[in-house]
């Protein structure tokens, strides 16, 4: 492809170069900078080049930059490629080509500095080529290495760009550039000022790097040529007493301290009988008893005096005494002033959109935790029944969508199938359980959790019998693929869109099973007086087997949902219970919209103590129930809670 672009490039080139100049005539004006290129002496020859207007000239630089052209014993430059000890040979104008031995060529070999100066000359042919990939590429090169010479090309090549995408990156990239190499102040304010809107990496790092500081130096007399960042203050923010202290030694304003070897050599030159400053010499064996005699010495005027003592004038006292600051390495006041305006404004916004991004995190994760205790709600509340075998009832679910998937290749109509395939299998294990089990301990609720604990490691070890230990992939289809990214800080995968989005149908479904349909009417009466809604014809055995089946059945939905985020293994469930029951718990028993008000503090809160602690998400799970258990001790009947008889119970 790329001899078929030189090839395309020649063609076109040949009139041109014939109405103009050769290109091979204008390379012999520079035949030396060419064939021994410095980064001094080439500037010149690629001026020329860009300047001459020959529609060969990129590919001249392309080949150049990667050492494909070769100089002949009479001077001659041709593009060449080895083969053996022959070249093949294309030459610079016509495009012909032929082949030589290559004892009679030198190969051109442009160092690493050359060939930065040969891209920037490069990337303005490259920025208006033809086909979009390169300019693409033009642009990705320019942002990995910006410099002031790509300015002015970037900007003339911004009009006349037909794709509307690489349009707008060539103008943000273009606001990049102004701001930090336009020659003009004003215009690097302005661009500065644009700047102050976008939350990018790349537009905070343009403004840190402007705001980029020199290492802290000695003020001396007068400052007001220099555009001071920050007065520092020896001892605090990062800047120490020693380096204040060795500022002023290098301002020969302070002394050095000698080091041990200098003080045994002072030492060593004033003993005096067997003793130095009245210390005996055997008494001298450590560096503290050295150091006092040194500065005994010191005080008795026997040799000079520092212009530091550690006694009488500590090196704190000393720099006490001087200024220190931190210099921009941006000369120009205005420009960093507008500079720290600009990133203030950005990292507000920034702020606002990371605490965007945290709720949506949250409210992802409320969805996921609404969809799992949802049927536990459910239950809890008609029955009084602590489920332990709830989160393998989602276990179940999960596993009913991988097996549908090994069956039905296309994963959207396999999830269309999955999910009310989840629902029968769970729904008819869930009426199972109480039928052979629950219904014998009804109001004996140790009995039970232990029955439902037992249930749920059989669940757990048939699933380990079945599918093995490994994590079995539940995949979600195309187009739940890659994530909705809102900025360089928002973005949100649409695998947790489509669990949200599923948590509001089945709110919207659950509410109207329990408010408009004649089931949802005997749940509530059973919920609120069983007793009451006995006597006025409603079976409560029923109901509760009914109610446990719609809750398992909602649990494997909830598998399915899970398990296109999560992994799915037969102890899945086991992520999910502790949760659910605290979702249950915290929104207030049997109640839905205390559910859904549950699993949003709970979803939220993990995520907020998670972002304060990054790099422990056990302990951030540890401070949520700390938290939880502290709420419930002033709100015991939850965010929600029950209406009627049952509320006293």
């Amino acid at each position: 492809m790329r001899r078929l672009i030189l090839a395309i490039a020649l063609c076109f080139g040949t009139v041109a170069a014939a109405q103009a100049q050769n290109l091979q005539d204008l390379l012999q004006t520079h035949a030396d900078e060419i064939a021994s290129p410095s980064r001094n002496s080439v500037s010149v020859a690629l001026d020329d080049l860009v300047a001459s207007g020959l529609p060969t000239v990129s590919v001249f630089l392309e080949e150049w930059s990667d050492r494909n052209v070769w100089q002949r014993a009479d001077g001659a430059f041709y593009f060449a490629l080895e083969n053996g000890d022959t070249l093949t040979l294309t030459d610079i104008d016509s495009g012909a080509e032929s082949a030589a031995p290559k004892s009679g060529f030198t190969q051109i070999r442009p160092n690493g500095g050359v060939r930065r100066l040969i891209g920037t000359a490069l990337v303005q042919f490259q920025l208006a080529d033809p086909d979009l990939a390169r300019r693409e590429n033009a642009v990705a090169s320019i942002a990995r290495e910006p410099e002031a010479a790509q300015l002015a090309p970037l900007i003339a090549s911004i009009e006349g760009e037909p794709d509307p995408a690489l349009k707008a990156r060539k103008v943000q990239l273009a606001n990049f550039l102004s701001a930090s190499f336009a020659p003009d102040p004003a215009t690097r304010i302005a661009a500065i000022e644009s700047l102050s809107k976008d939350t990018s990496v790349e537009a905070r790092s343009v403004l840190n790097q402007i705001l980029s500081t020199s290492a802290p130096i000695y003020a001396r007399g007068d400052t007001s040529d220099q555009n001071i960042a920050e007065i520092l203050t020896p001892g605090a923010d990062g800047f120490s007493i020693d380096q204040a202290f060795d500022l002023l030694v290098e301002a020969g304003l302070a002394d050095a301290p000698p080091t041990p070897a200098e003080i045994r050599d002072i030492l060593s030159a004033n003993i005096e009988d067997g003793q130095v400053a009245g210390m005996p010499i055997a008494e001298l064996d450590t560096q503290i008893a050295r150091d006092a005699a040194y500065f005994t010495l010191m005080e008795s005027g026997d040799i000079p005096e520092l212009r530091w003592h550690p006694v009488t004038f500590s090196k704190s006292n000393l720099v006490d005494y001087e200024t220190f600051v931190s210099v921009y390495d941006e000369p120009n006041p205005a420009i960093t002033a507008a500079a720290e305006k600009a990133l203030k404004s950005v990292e507000t916004r920034v702020g606002w959109a990371q605490t965007a991004d945290l709720a949506l995190d949250g409210l992802s994760l409320a969805s996921i935790y609404f969809l799992a205790a949802i049927g536990l709600a459910i239950t809890f509340g008609v029955m009084g029944v602590i489920n332990m075998a709830h989160g393998e009832f989602i276990m179940m679910g999960a596993y009913t969508g991988y097996v549908v998937q090994l069956f039905i290749p296309d994963y959207t109509i396999a999830i269309l199938v999955a999910l009310p395939l989840a629902f029968a299998v769970t729904f008819g294990a869930g009426v199972a359980m109480e039928r052979l089990v629950i219904r014998h301990l009804y109001h004996r609720p140790l009995e039970t959790l232990l029955a439902t604990f037992g249930i749920s490691i059989a669940l757990q070890q048939l699933a380990k019998n079945i599918f093995g230990t490994q994590a079995r992939p539940l995949t979600s289809p195309e187009w739940l693929d890659g994530a909705w990214v809102i900025s360089d800080v928002i973005a949100i995968s649409y695998i947790r869109i489509a669990i949200f989005v599923l948590a509001l149908i089945f709110l919207a479904l659950i509410l109207y099973v329990l408010k408009r349909t004649r089931l949802g009417l005997e749940v509530r009466a059973v919920t609120q007086n069983p007793g009451m809604a006995a006597s006025m014809g409603i079976n409560p055995d029923r109901i509760n087997m009914l109610t446990l089946g719609l809750g398992s059945g909602i649990a494997g939905i909830a598998g399915v949902a899970i398990g296109l985020y999560a992994k799915v293994t037969s102890e899945m469930g086991a992520d999910y219970i502790v949760q659910s029951f605290m979702t249950v718990v915290v929104g207030g028993v049997g109640n839905v919209w205390g559910t859904l008000a549950g699993a949003s503090m709970i979803g939220i809160l993990q995520k907020g103590i998670e972002w304060l602690n990054p790099s422990n998400t056990l302990a951030a799970q540890t401070y949520m129930i700390l938290f939880i258990i502290l709420f419930i001790q002033f709100r015991p009947k939850g965010i929600v809670a029950l209406k009627g008889r049952a509320a006293a119970d």
